[in-house]
Order: structure tokens, then C-alpha cells, then sequence
């Protein structure tokens, strides 16, 4: 039997430390498949010797797939007891001040004392205040009957477990790998009875996991629907679970499909499909080998092998706890396995600066950083493809804009309190990031646009974010940055408080196209002090020079355009798309397009 005085010294921090030692062993375990692979018998060996050792190894590797079953198991029953607890703790802490407040005290043994009763009662309400006084003693008699109640299904529930894994009694998961093993049929089943959203979107997919039991999600952790990784909504720890348990059965479809192709050789028409299968793969494992960091940890929350490319999005650090996230999303030339390794280490960067920055404002708080490459950006084989996927093409960044609108969403929306969000887009990816702030309701608080072509609009507030709170850098000898293509030159628009690129007493000036996030520079310092909430530590100032004396007609024409769209004319829509006569570099792009574009990104 659990006693009162035993349950007053429960603490579910005890028991979500053992949830994260449990986690951290299940995926030190699944982490030796390779090993496991390589210590097969090799071909060729025959004989007793060779009998014997594949029997050791097969021995080996029984006992490993039980033991990781065991561990999933109990980490479940850890997780559904330390919810449990909390719970109960809460409900004792609430009894204590009720039983204060009414001159009680609940005892060790959980009996009540009346240790405070009024004084100076007039007679005439002595009965009133007695019959009052009993019925709040006895609801607090009742609550205390309950507690230990639940106390004590809190602790059968995770002694069976204990008991079940003890006695060997756990049948792992099917499959023949070790990941595999942690998803037993009983984990199945309770992950099963959870169902499914009504509807694939932030909000639903939020209500939805907010309305499992402690049972249901612990077990969607263990043995995560594939589905479940990429969905909105879902907070970001279950998603990680999810899109890491589905990473080796994306590579091994995608190998498969490759097998298929190159069997009986590879025509021409199959060789760009063959290329895509690839990249693909190429990709898949660089997000294997990105998401092993460890410090700060990351989190996997996009991997999506639809499409032409795969698409992923890679967290450093908790973006469930984090008291500030932001979402970083590049442009042009981004792919996966070309540009998130390079990227995940400049949002570590950017969250230490961040953190160092609040440490010297005296303020406290966590801060996280994903690198979203959750869309497919433009790539140099498609500029000539100018009413499609083109750089100077907005098909890629409206279609990715409804993606990572999404994304915003679901991160406040999983969470029970929202995070201090901010939006980053660098290029063309900030074309992708003012698309996604026009969808609205994204709950973003700040911005931070950089060598940015336009953002769609040439009213900052169409973006939705509160005055004040956007931010463009310019550095010198940009000329993206001055291509004024997507709603004009965010330099031009009233609205932006622009940030220094040059050389302070924070860091190094930068120049071009690509070093705004370079470490020890003024523009890196300055997102860091927005990101951290600290914008009052950022130096402002502008870059402007000939590339925006220039980029002023094209500004203007597209708020002509602007203008005249909202009169209705429908002549000036194809006018927006190609750009004006009077930006003739831009209009005539001929079949040299891919060149002159170059340069302009070199």
C-alpha cells in the first residue's frame, strides 16, 4: 500500500530523468546495428567454427532486441507514472492550501487536524461555521481518498511493467533491425487506439494530441506512425521520435527504387530520375549524420522524401522548452545534402551568440534554432524555366510560403505557452518567409530579412508582424539584395528597421551575398540580440549605395503595379510577373538568363 507520506515525497523529476536515461540507452542500443551487421559471419567461412559463431551472433542478437523492447516498454510506463505524479503532486499542493485557508493541516498519515479554529464566533453562528467547517473537512478527507487512490494505480501500473520486463516477459517488435525491436505489439496497440487527426493541420493536429491520454502519447513516442513526424502541430520531441525512427525506412525505399531502375540498365528517360533517387540519398544521410550531434542536441522535425528533393527541417537545441525559437529559411542553390550541414552549424552559432547575449543582458531563457528546409528552392538547372521553378520565378517561394506558414503555426500550437518566435529568411528564402507571414496568423513576433530580392508585398504590413518588429539587413556589394523582383526593395519599404552589416565594436563588417551569419561579425551579432529578445543591443544603420539608387525604379514600378492591381486591372498582372520596360536587364532575359542571374548571385 502507498501511504500518504510516501506520495508527499514523490518527485517526477526523478522519473523524467530516468524517461531521458531510458531514451538515451534505447538509442545507444539501436545505434550498434552497424556493429552488429559487421560481426555477421563472412562469406566464404564454412565449418563448426563458423556454425558456432553465427549462433553466438544470433544469440547476441535476441538478446539485444529483447532488451531494447524491455527498455521502450518501461520508458513508456516511466513517462504515462511521471505525468502520473505530477499530476497527484499538484492535487496535494492544492489540498495543503485549501486545508490552510480553512485552519486544517493534513497530517503525514493523511488524516486532517484542526490545528486553526475561529475564534470570537457570535452564538447564534456557531452551527453555520461548525456545519461549513465539516463539509470542507470532509472534501479534503475525499480529495486526500482519491490521491491515494490514483497514487496507488500510478505505482501498480509502473511495477507491472518493471515486473513484466524483469521476467523476460516482452515480446520485441517485428522487424529484423534493432529500431524495430523497440516497437512491440503492445506499444502498437495503445499507439493504435490513438487514431488519427480529423484533419491534417496545425490547429487539429494539436487538439488532437493534446486530447490522447499520458498512455496514448508515450506510446505514440515509442512507436511513431510515420506519419506523426511531419505533421504541424505535433510538439517538436514526439516529431524527432518519429521522422528518426522513419529514417532508415525512407533511405531503404529509396535504395530499393534505386535497385529497381538500374536493373536491365538505365535509359536516358529513367538517368534524371536515377540522379533524383541519388540526391535523395545523399540527403537522407546527411541528415543521419547532422541529428547525431549531440551538444547542443538536435531535433529532427521535417523529412519528406516527396517531390524532387527531400525536404527536412533540423532543430539545435528543445524547441518544446525553449523560451526563444526562430526559424531560419534559406533560398536559392539549397538542397539538403548540399547546404544543411553548413547551415546547422550557423544556427548553433546563432543560438550560443543568443544566449550569450541574454546572459550579458541578465536575463534568463533557453534558445532554439531550425534550419527549415522544409520546401524545394530554385536550383541552376531551372532558371531558364522563368514561369515555374526559376530564381526570378515567385511559383517556388508562394508554394513553400503555405509550408513554412504551417510551421509557425505548429510550433506555438503544440506548446501550452508560446515561445518568443522569429521569422529568418536569407534571399530567396526570405521571398519564401514574406509569403509565409502574408498567410497571417503565424504568431510570429519578429522578423530578420537578409540579402533579400523582395518579400511579395510592398506593405510591411501585409506580413502581419507587430510595428517595430522587422528587421532587414543590406550588406555592401549585394546586388540581390537590390534585384527589387519580389514586391520591390524591402530597403524602400517603409516599415524595416534596418541593421548594420559594417564593422563595430560587436564584430567585422561583411560584404557580398553569403557571410551575413559568419561568427564574429556585427550582422551576426545584431539577429543574435533579436532572436534573444534583446533588440535594444543591435546597431542599427544602412548600406545603401548605387545597387539601391538603382533598384529605385524597379521599386517604384512594382508599387505602380501594386496600385494598379488594386484598382482591379488585370493588364498589369502579366506587367508584375516580367518586370518594366524600364528594368530591361531584368525583362530581356533571352537565352543567356542563367549567366547574367550568376553573376548576380556570385
Amino acid at each position: 500500500m502507498v501511504s500518504y507520506a510516501d506520495v508527499r515525497r514523490w518527485k517526477p523529476e526523478e522519473l523524467e530523468s530516468a524517461h531521458s536515461d531510458l531514451g538515451n540507452r534505447r538509442n545507444d542500443l539501436v545505434g550498434l546495428q552497424d556493429e552488429l551487421d559487421g560481426a555477421k559471419k563472412t562469406d566464404g567461412w564454412s565449418g563448426a567454427a563458423a556454425e558456432a559463431s553465427a549462433a553466438e551472433h544470433a544469440k547476441l542478437v535476441d538478446g539485444m532486441r529483447s532488451l531494447i523492447a524491455e527498455v521502450a516498454t518501461v520508458r513508456v510506463a516511466v513517462a504515462s507514472a511521471a505525468d502520473d505524479v505530477a499530476k497527484i503532486k499538484k492535487r496535494i499542493e492544492e489540498a495543503d492550501r485549501e486545508a490552510e485557508a480553512n485552519g486544517f493541516q493534513i497530517t503525514e498519515e493523511g488524516g486532517i487536524r484542526d490545528v486553526a479554529p475561529p475564534q470570537d464566533v457570535p452564538e447564534d453562528q456557531l452551527e453555520e461555521v461548525k456545519q461549513k467547517r465539516l463539509q470542507v473537512r470532509d472534501k479534503l478527507m475525499a480529495d486526500i481518498e482519491k490521491i491515494l487512490d490514483d497514487a496507488e494505480q500510478a505505482d501498480a501500473e509502473l511495477a507491472k511493467a518493471l515486473t513484466s520486463a524483469q521476467k523476460d516477459e516482452i515480446k520485441p517488435g517485428e522487424g529484423g533491425t534493432l529500431a524495430d525491436a523497440a516497437s512491440t505489439g503492445d506499444l502498437q496497440a495503445l499507439a493504435a487506439s490513438a487514431g488519427k487527426p480529423a484533419e491534417d493541420s496545425p490547429e487539429a493536429n494539436a487538439e488532437w494530441w493534446k486530447s490522447l491520454s499520458d498512455e496514448q502519447r508515450a506510446a505514440l513516442m515509442e512507436a511513431p506512425p510515420a506519419w506523426l513526424g511531419n505533421r504541424d502541430g505535433i510538439p517538436a520531441a514526439a516529431r524527432d521520435m518519429a521522422n528518426r525512427a522513419n529514417i532508415d525506412n525512407v533511405r531503404g525505399d529509396l535504395v530499393a527504387e534505386r535497385e529497381r531502375l538500374q536493373a536491365g540498365g538505365v535509359t536516358d528517360d529513367e538517368q534524371k530520375k536515377l540522379d533524383e533517387i541519388n540526391a535523395k540519398i545523399a540527403s537522407v544521410d546527411k541528415v543521419s549524420e547532422t541529428i547525431g550531434k549531440e551538444e547542443p542536441p538536435r531535433q529532427l522535425l521535417v523529412l519528406d522524401p516527396s517531390g524532387e528533393r527531400l525536404k527536412a527541417a533540423v532543430a539545435v537545441g528543445d524547441v518544446d522548452k525553449a523560451d526563444h525559437v526562430s526559424v531560419f529559411t534559406p533560398g536559392f542553390t539549397t538542397t539538403v545534402d548540399g547546404s544543411l550541414a553548413n547551415y546547422d552549424d550557423q544556427m548553433q552559432e546563432l543560438v550560443a551568440k543568443s544566449e550569450l547575449q541574454l546572459a550579458e543582458s541578465g536575463k534568463k531563457g533557453d534558445v532554439a534554432a531550425v534550419t527549415w528546409i522544409g520546401y524545394e528552392p530554385p536550383q541552376w538547372s531551372e532558371t531558364h524555366d522563368v514561369l515555374g521553378d526559376s530564381v526570378v520565378s515567385s511559383s517556388s517561394a508562394k508554394e513553400g510560403g503555405e509550408k513554412l506558414n504551417d510551421f509557425y503555426q505548429g510550433i506555438n500550437a503544440s506548446r501550452d505557452n508560446d515561445p518568443h518566435l522569429t521569422a529568418i529568411g536569407h534571399s530567396y528564402g526570405s521571398t519564401t518567409t514574406g509569403y509565409a507571414l502574408q498567410g497571417g496568423d503565424h504568431g510570429v513576433d519578429d522578423a530578420i530579412l537578409y540579402g533579400s530580392p523582395g518579400v511579395g508585398t510592398n506593405d510591411i504590413k501585409d506580413l502581419g508582424v507587430p510595428e517595430g518588429h522587422a528587421y532587414l539587413l543590406e550588406a555592401k556589394n549585394d546586388p540581390v539584395a537590390d534585384f527589387a523582383r519580389f514586391g520591390g526593395d524591402p530597403s524602400h519599404m517603409d516599415g524595416f528597421t534596418e541593421l548594420s552589416t559594417a564593422k563595430s565594436e560587436h564584430g567585422g563588417e561583411v560584404t557580398g551575398h553569403s557571410k551575413y551569419l559568419n561568427p564574429d561579425t556585427t550582422s551576426q551579432h545584431n539577429m543574435a540580440a533579436v532572436v534573444a529578445g534583446v533588440p535594444e543591443r543591435a546597431v542599427e544603420g544602412n548600406t545603401d549605395g548605387v545597387g539601391d539608387v538603382v533598384s529605385y525604379v524597379p521599386h517604384k514600378t512594382q508599387e505602380g503595379i501594386s496600385a494598379a492591381q488594386e484598382w482591379g486591372s488585370e493588364t498589369w498582372s502579366d506587367v508584375k510577373d516580367f518586370g518594366s520596360d524600364t528594368w530591361s536587364g531584368v525583362k530581356d532575359f533571352g537565352s543567356d538568363t542563367g549567366s547574367k542571374i550568376k553573376d548576380l548571385f556570385s
